[in-house]
């Protein structure tokens, strides 16, 4: 395996000789919401662009999103995932809390009311881009961007009609269509996937509209995207490296597991450009609903929820002078969302989990919220050589939580349960208020040979999510929990000459506040993290056909609080799931004009499965390859083999006191090929 830290630093010194810096027409909208530059943000932003996202043509977006440094999504079952940004894989009720998932500007769920898997409520699958801001977001972002933005754009409107037919592997089956026509395009897709474990494939459809109307001085831009996902779920199988025997790698042990959703997203961005200044108004409303079986829970309770939300985001950009723009604004947010969770079934095994995990309803609850945010960034060019970019952000998030049950720990028709109480814990209705600040300082500095040094300060936060606040259990019948809050700092340097493109970032963070699941089962925020990192992204032009593009992360998460988990106290251990390397290098080869060939290295380094660091995963390196041939100017067809090796790895590796070793298994050896027809 190559050495990442070697290979890393051998890189670094190549780079610095290198010639002039090379023009980039990248456009990128997460950092600023408008067209810009990646150059023109201080920090690390990276971009899959329409022809990469074309060439992997993703069944899911960590297929997708694994050639981006720092980004390590672990693949679940069907369209699940969960998330890592600068992070280790975060699980849990507010896992998602530490990332903002956006599509066209707009976060896909409201504030407070994040989930773990909400970018399959994206679609990725006819992205034009997607862009990824690494670190903690920028003051027009707010709660959630902590250790990253991921935002999904939707093609523009075109002209042209590309109709997609896609067969695969296990009854895989996706039909994919852009059109247009003057002002209004579509772009959708629809999939089936029979799934290569038992009872375990999915149903999906996403169909994304947009609309333009440009005026002298104005121009409204409009989107739709609708999502439907029907999931027949499989969980982990159980067992020493299970993952490794052919007999277990189908098995689904939840044949009973299904994910149902829905959502609905539309918005309208108002732009009017006078000649020293411009001011964006974009009025949204979404909708989404969730039908989950938690077959990972004694019982298999029924879990639904549903937010409805609608928002404005206000931005009004000006230059001060010649040297000094300014950008303010304002985000709205109103949000009305519930949660239910209940069981058909009487709970089987021990008494105590019979008794403690009673048949019927555990909750019923809505909860009301508003959040506020004004923020105000400058960016002053010092000199030719200098720019400094700093900004203020203030959110205010309130919830207005309303309990449909009996309060406490009690069945849901008053009486008790026995062992002291019901697992499941319901809090009065009551409100809770969070306010928090963010800000961010930056400095970039334009070297004589064509390099950019970059230095970023920024510090970012989440509030508690609702389901941390009153989805309880045990004894808690109250939280006090504070806002998440991290602080980073991040060195690096860019740039690019006719054949190499490139950006080599280091990254320190501290994370306080951490809200995390106690020893006596209490949602507390009593945890403190630390995350260090050094990521490389670069492209060369080996020659006129052959190319070599490489992401290399090499990171270290750690617990810095004294915490005692299974007696051991965790202080300094490796975060459970944070893999220290993992890297993603392409070799793409044009020996015609109309072929192209990719051949992808993955490597996922080892890591821990539990917070006292006594089991590891022993990481994994997989090889996929891609083919695409367009044999006239309305046809083109490919071909994509992922693992071409036909290893046995893990998708996700977990260890559990009660299961013990647990393994999502990889998807052994697959095909997929499909033509694409364009008139």
């Amino acid at each position: 395996m190559i050495n990442k830290i070697g290979f890393s630093v051998a890189i670094a010194l190549t780079i610095f000789n290198t010639g002039a810096l090379a023009n980039i027409d990248e456009v990128v909208t997460v950092a600023t919401r408008i067209d810009a530059s990646p150059d023109q943000f201080i920090g690390t932003v990276s971009v899959l662009d329409n022809d990469e996202l074309k060439s992997v043509s993703h069944a899911h977006v960590q297929q997708a999103l694994s050639r981006v440094a720092g980004v390590n999504l672990h693949r679940g079952n069907g369209q699940e995932y969960l998330p890592s940004v600068r992070s280790p894989v975060l699980t849990g009720a507010g896992g998602c809390g530490g990332f903002l998932m956006q599509e066209d500007g707009v976060p896909l769920r409201p504030s407070g009311f994040c989930n773990i898997n909400e970018l399959f409520e994206a679609n990725t699958e006819m992205a034009q881009r997607i862009e990824v801001l690494r670190g903690p977001g920028t003051v027009l972002h707010g709660s959630n961007a902590m250790h990253g933005v991921i935002n999904v754009v939707t093609p523009d409107i075109s002209s042209r009609t590309n109709l997609g037919l896609e067969l695969g592997a296990n009854d895989y089956r996706r039909v994919k269509i852009i059109t247009g026509t003057g002002n209004l395009g579509v772009a959708a897709n629809f999939a089936r996937d029979g799934g290569y474990r038992d009872d375990s494939g999915f149903d999906q459809q996403k169909l994304s509209l947009r609309h333009s109307h440009k005026g002298n001085d104005m121009e409204i831009e409009s989107g739709l995207t609708l999502t439907n996902l029907n999931q027949e779920t499989a969980g982990f199988i159980e067992g020493l490296n299970s993952y490794k025997d052919d007999s277990q790698l189908r098995r689904n042990l939840n044949p009973e597991a299904y994910r149902d959703v829905r959502s609905a997203r539309a918005w309208s961005r108002v732009t009017k450009s006078e000649e020293n200044y411009q001011l964006i108004i974009t009025p949204y409303i979404r909708y989404s609903q969730m039908d989950f079986l938690q077959h990972f829970l004694p019982g298999d309770p029924l879990e639904e929820n549903g937010q409805k939300s609608a928002g404005v985001q206000i931005g009004y950009h000006r230059p001060l002078s010649q040297s000094l723009n300014m950008i303010a604004g304002l985000d709205l947010e109103i949000t009305d969302a519930y949660l239910k969770q209940s069981q058909d079934l009487p709970t089987s095994g021990p008494a105590f989990l019979q008794q403690t995990i009673p048949q019927g309803q555990h909750y019923d609850y809505q909860v009301d919220a508003n959040m506020a945010a004004p923020f105000m960034h400058l960016d002053w060019t010092v000199s030719e050589q200098l720019r400094v970019t700093g900004g203020l952000r203030f959110e205010s998030i309130s919830y207005d939580y309303s309990n449909n049950m009996p309060v406490g720990r009690s069945r849901d028709d008053g009486t008790e349960c026995g062992f002291g109480g019901c697992r499941y814990s319901r809090p009065p209705s009551g409100k809770d208020d969070f306010n928090n600040w963010s800000a961010n300082l930056g400095a970039q500095f334009q070297l004589a040979g064509g390099s950019k040094v970059f230095l970023r300060m920024a510090r970012g936060f989440r509030a508690p999510q609702a389901t941390e606040l009153y989805r309880l259990q045990r004894e808690q019948q109250i939280t006090d929990l504070d806002s998440e809050s991290i602080d980073s700092v991040e060195l690096g340097i860019a740039g690019s000459t006719r054949s190499l493109t490139y950006k080599l970032a280091a990254y320190h963070m501290e994370k306080d506040h951490v809200i995390f699941r106690d020893s006596d089962f209490f949602n507390v925020s009593d945890g403190n993290t630390e995350h260090q990192g050094i990521e490389l992204e670069l492209d060369y032009q080996i020659n006129q056909n052959l190319a070599l593009s490489v992401s290399s992360t090499q990171a270290r998460h750690r617990y810095l609080n004294s915490l005692v988990s299974g007696d051991i106290n965790i202080r300094g251990n490796d975060i459970d799931t944070a893999p220290r390397h993992f890297a993603s290098a392409r070799l793409a080869w044009t020996p015609a004009a109309n072929t192209s060939l990719e051949l992808e290295w993955q490597s996922m380094g080892g890591y821990y499965m539990d917070p006292e660091n006594f089991h590891r995963y022993q990481g994994h390196d997989l090889l996929h390859l891609r083919a695409g041939w367009s044999i006239s100017e309305s046809m083109d067809v490919y071909a994509n083999v992922s693992n071409l090796s036909d290893r046995h790895y893990a998708e996700r590796a977990d260890y559990t006191g009660f299961s013990q070793e647990r393994y999502f298994p990889g998807m052994p050896r697959a095909v997929r090929v499909g033509v694409e027809l364009t008139w």
